[in-house]
C-alpha cells in the first residue's frame, strides 16, 4: 500500500472536523483533534482496512504517522 492511500484511509478515519494536512513526519500529538476518538476511529481502520488487530496501547507507544504506517510491516 502506498503511503498516499495510507494517509488519505487516516484521514477519513480520523474524520477531523478541521482540515489538516498530514505527512508521515506528523506527530500524532500534535494535531489539533487527536484524541481518543480520532485513536478509535484508527484501531477500527486497522482491523477493517488491514485485518490487522491494534490497541490503544499500541497508538500510545507510536510518535508519528509514519511509525503508524510501518506497523503494517510493508
Amino acid at each position: 500500500m502506498s503511503q498516499e492511500k495510507f494517509i488519505e484511509d487516516f484521514l477519513s478515519a480520523t474524520d477531523f472536523q478541521k482540515p489538516v494536512v498530514v505527512t508521515m513526519d506528523t506527530v500524532l500529538q500534535e494535531l489539533p483533534e487527536w484524541d481518543s476518538l480520532a485513536a478509535l476511529g484508527v484501531i477500527v481502520m486497522f482491523d477493517m482496512e488491514y485485518g490487522m488487530v491494534i490497541t490503544g496501547e499500541d497508538l500510545q507507544k507510536l510518535s508519528t504517522l509514519g511509525d503508524l504506517y510501518q506497523l503494517l510491516g510493508l
